[in-house]
């Protein structure tokens, strides 16, 4: 086990109709006028804003609104959202929504002291700053990117094409409200895309350049094995809280690094290469109409037959742990197979009952499925080597060739 060093500041809030107690909390800490970032309207429909601000309104907590936040957040209601935290002097930033619009509020709470433009902290020509930096909160409505207690935040430049993450502990929420029942009306498609972008956060993690760590690497796959288990029934049964409820807790401790301590290269460092974010990241950059779960459902698999070879022994506990996989020494007719045949053979198994999960949830196989060509391919690789560098990755170090494989096979 590496050295580690974690801090997670953020309150969670969880249960039953919490959304009521937002504006309670929030007065108790202090807060006296948020900027309520939001997206494109399924909180108002739902009534969930509606909720929220009364809860506002009722402890004297001002407000002041920005919505429009789409998937894939854009980097211009970003700086539209700095200047309006400036001009309303607002002391808290209030995310109502899923990871998007958690995203936007993190990204606006780190550019209100920043004096240039926001995108720079994203670009890296320059680094946030705690003086004067706004705190996060958030009413969760989407389980899925985890960002209601992580470091990260992803926002896109549509006019360079980009896509950018900045890992940040300033940005961490202060306060996360989980309401499982507000996920009720999720769509099938979301809530699948949402559990496939948590395990996959999970798997970036597991499978570092870092030897087996027991403790978390259980913690790790038992979170998996949940997810497989919750996940039909949320899709069979929308309003079975339980299962809605596990899913929501197991999205905040897939990606707030409880599960990959001791994983991390450095103290304080994240674990994990990220190449699967990497690669996806590129496709909902280039076709803003990709879910980022969705996009990895295709890509994961795909890197996974990729890189195996280079830990054999870290695949296979893999499978064994979260599918029960074990190496054979026959095959299903009962012939003798070597070991290395035996190993292969698990390998394969293991990513495809992955594969096949991602899929019976709904997701994509193919990049096709997304409206991705080969024709596509060369912009990818452009921007990825503008993100990533000439070589990426910890696992298996990748080349742009090796990128170019990846996503020529999942065509």
């Amino acid at each position: 086990m590496n050295d580690f060093l974690f801090q997670l500041p953020t309150r969670f809030v969880f249960g039953r109709g919490v959304t009521d107690r937002v504006g309670s909390e929030l007065a108790a800490d202090g807060y006296r006028h948020a900027l309520v970032v939001y997206g494109q309207g399924s909180v108002v429909r739902t009534g969930t804003l509606a909720r929220v601000t009364a809860t506002l309104d009722a402890e004297g907590i001002a407000h002041t609104e920005l919505s429009g936040v789409r998937p894939n957040p854009e980097v211009g209601l970003v700086r539209e959202g700095v200047e309006l935290a400036r001009s309303c002097g607002a002391d808290l930033v209030l995310a109502v929504g899923g990871g998007s619009v958690i995203d936007t509020a993190k990204a606006i709470a780190l550019g209100v002291p920043y004096e240039g433009d926001v995108w720079d902290l994203f670009s890296g020509a320059a680094k946030p700053v705690a003086e004067g930096k706004l705190p996060v909160a958030c009413v969760l409505t989407i389980p899925a990117a985890g960002s209601e207690s992580s470091a990260s935040a992803v926002i896109s430049n549509d006019e360079l094409s980009l896509k950018r993450g900045l890992s940040s502990e300033l940005h961490r929420p202060v306060i996360a409200f989980m309401d499982p029942e507000l996920t009720y009306t999720l769509p099938a498609y979301q809530t699948a895309a949402g559990v496939t972008d948590m395990i996959a956060h999970i798997m970036e993690r597991y499978f570092s350049g870092v030897g087996p760590v027991p403790v978390t690497d259980n913690i790790a796959c038992g979170i998996i094995r949940s997810l497989i288990e919750e996940a039909p029934r949320a899709l069979a049964n929308p309003e079975d809280y339980d299962a809605r409820a596990n899913i929501m807790w197991a999205g905040a401790l897939a990606h707030n690094d409880i599960a990959g301590l001791g994983r991390n290269t450095k103290p304080g460092g994240r674990a994990g290469g990220w190449e699967s974010h990497g690669l996806e990241h590129e496709l909902s950059a280039h076709h803003t109409q990709i879910t980022h779960g969705a996009g990895l459902a295709v890509v994961f698999p795909a890197w996974m037959r990729y890189v195996w070879h280079s830990a054999p022994e870290r695949f296979l506990s893999f499978g064994r742990d979260v599918f029960g996989i074990e190496p054979v020494d026959a095959d299903a007719d009962g012939v003798e197979v070597t070991p290395e045949e035996a190993v292969a053979d698990a390998v394969a198994a293991t990513i495809d009952e992955l594969q096949a999960f991602f899929v019976s949830m709904g997701m994509p196989c193919t990049l096709g499925e997304l409206g991705v060509t080969a024709e596509d391919v060369p912009a990818l690789l452009g921007t990825l080597e503008q993100n990533k560098g000439a070589v990426f990755g910890e696992l298996q170090r990748l080349t742009m060739e090796d990128a170019r494989a990846i996503y020529e096979s999942c065509l």
